[in-house]
């Protein structure tokens, strides 16, 4: 007796349990004859009759009725570790790395990241807030928080939420220091902002819309750093409403006048949306906004 294929135990429980080769092919979506010859093919590896065919249908033979027993519990226990592991791919574990811009992985996840591990304690987050593209398909990440809208491809693309910037300073430097008549004023007062040479990203190339000739007094790659500096009274800085409307040291000026608008979009690879892991961050990232949709 040569070992038999489960896939031809499959085709057999179903014919017993149909009573004909064509109630099985329609429940298992084969045509007849396939399964007429997957059925003999598994007598020809047992060595021995499975089946009585007659008009009135099929009827297992003695040795058919030993394997049946035998390829019922087969089934049983493949249909509990089946049971078994889509319970664990539902789990929530593992790890996922999000790269986002520095603004929003400092001033939105990063304060945010308790909830999600009390919902998922199994879930490790990786958070690069950093102002540069990553790229998914080099697997610097997991998935990204970008400022553009991506060409359609491999990846699943959301739009998050609009935001703006604005210019600040700090309550010290506006009580010592003229108030701005108009952004032409700017010119003759510090401006923090970012080192231009290592400017990766394109849509935060917009000094010259704002304060074209304006020098730069300070300069950091990292948002966070221009902010502590604007708040702590150097001069003024195009900052993230949604981070520096919060902070009592900053007053926003000139709010009419001087205000870029961008947007954040949350992508992933395509073949990774029905993975859990990837779906409670992106969940987490949606509700976050939600819950801070006041800021924008």
């Amino acid at each position: 007796m040569q070992e038999p294929d489960w896939d031809d135990l499959r085709i057999f429980l179903a014919v017993l349990r149909g009573g004909s080769i064509i109630a099985a092919a329609r429940y298992i979506g084969l045509d007849h004859s396939t399964v007429t010859r997957r059925i003999t093919k598994l007598e020809e590896r047992i060595g021995q009759q499975l089946v009585h065919r007659s008009p009135a249908g099929i009827a297992p033979t003695e040795a058919g009725s030993l394997l049946a027993q035998h390829a019922e519990r087969i089934a049983e226990e493949i249909a509990a570790a089946r049971t078994l592991l889509d319970a664990r791919e539902e789990q929530v574990s593992g790890t996922v790395r999000l790269a986002t811009p520095e603004a929003f992985g400092l001033f939105l996840v990063a304060p945010a990241v308790a909830q999600l591990y009390r919902r998922y304690p199994n879930l490790q987050l990786e958070l690069m807030p950093e102002s540069r593209n990553v790229s998914l398909s080099r697997r610097e990440a997991d998935m990204a928080v970008v400022l553009t809208q991506p060409p359609r491809g491999q990846v699943v693309a959301r739009r998050l939420v609009d935001y703006r910037l604005g210019l600040y300073a700090s309550h010290d430097y506006l009580a010592r220091t003229e108030p701005l008549a108009d952004i032409a004023a700017l010119r003759g007062h510090p401006l923090v902002w970012y080192i231009d040479e290592m400017i990766d990203l394109p849509e935060l190339r917009f000094l010259d819309q704002i304060a074209g000739g304006s020098s730069s007094l300070f300069r950091s790659s990292s948002i966070a750093a221009q902010q502590a500096a604007v708040a702590g009274g150097l001069g003024y800085g195009v900052l993230h409403a949604f981070a520096a409307d919060g902070d009592p040291r900053l007053r926003r000026v000139l709010a009419d006048t001087v205000e870029v608008k961008r947007s954040y979009w949350l992508i992933f690879p395509r073949q990774a949306q029905r993975v859990p892991r990837i779906r409670a961050v992106a969940e987490f990232l949606g509700g976050l906004i939600q819950q801070n949709r006041a800021l924008f």
